[in-house]
């Protein structure tokens, strides 16, 4: 064999060993397949126990090795500014109380594991009509997409959880009218501004303040 020979025997099995390692990784399209056997499903619990379920399904997950087919539990989340006395404070509240969401490779081992699970009242579409069982429906595209805008911080609008309804009692806290007393007249909760019914000088007089210059009345 030549010295061109040589090299032509060398450069195919070169590419020869390529392409067998090109087929051992994985397909991009079997990775979005596997990715598909991940669901969300909504799972109805009793108010209030949020926190406790989630512990102990994170918990049992680790326990009893589902982290393959459990891949988040999660609490619904928004971030929201309180307005507590005339200051703005971070604060998380769930946007779907009674609710908690897990994504999962749902199969009849883990539909079990997550009804069994203590607080838990059913996994939404799991109703039985007629005495049979429905299976838990997942939720649909969009249902999803606009749940993980909401717990996206970073494209979050700025909310604020401003307990005030029209007519309620307020003091103003800060600016010129401090220590004025007044009836809220109008919220406007996209530009964080309330109108408030004040007397000045004996007269009915409104004024336009923001949420933090204003705390209600007890």
């Amino acid at each position: 064999m030549n010295e061109n020979e040589d090299i032509n025997k060398g450069i195919d099995e070169e590419n020869e060993s390529i392409e067998t390692n090109a087929n051992a990784e994985s397909n991009p399209e079997e990775d979005e397949q596997q990715s598909d056997v991940y669901k969300w499903y909504a799972v109805r619990i009793i108010a209030g126990h949020e926190n406790k379920v989630k512990t102990y399904l994170d918990a049992q997950i680790r326990d009893e090795g589902l982290e393959q087919k459990i891949k988040n539990v999660l609490i619904p989340l928004e971030k929201v500014f309180e307005v507590k006395s005339g200051k703005k404070k971070v604060k998380f509240k769930n946007f779907l109380p009674g609710y908690i969401l897990i994504e999962a490779d749902l199969d009849d081992k883990i539909r079990n594991f997550i009804s069994m699970a203590p607080s838990i009242i059913n996994m939404v579409g799991s109703k039985s009509v007629s005495g049979k069982r429905l299976e838990p429906m997942p939720l649909q595209a969009q249902e999803v997409k606009r749940i993980k805008s909401i717990l996206n911080e970073e494209n979050q609008e700025e909310k604020i959880d401003f307990r005030l309804n029209v007519g309620d009692p307020v003091k103003v806290t800060s600016g010129p009218f401090n220590n004025f007393n007044g009836n809220v007249l109008e919220i406007n909760t996209e530009k964080m501004k309330v109108k408030v019914m004040v007397s000045i000088f004996g007269r009915k007089t409104p004024i336009e303040l923001e949420f933090t210059q204003i705390e209600k009345e007890k």
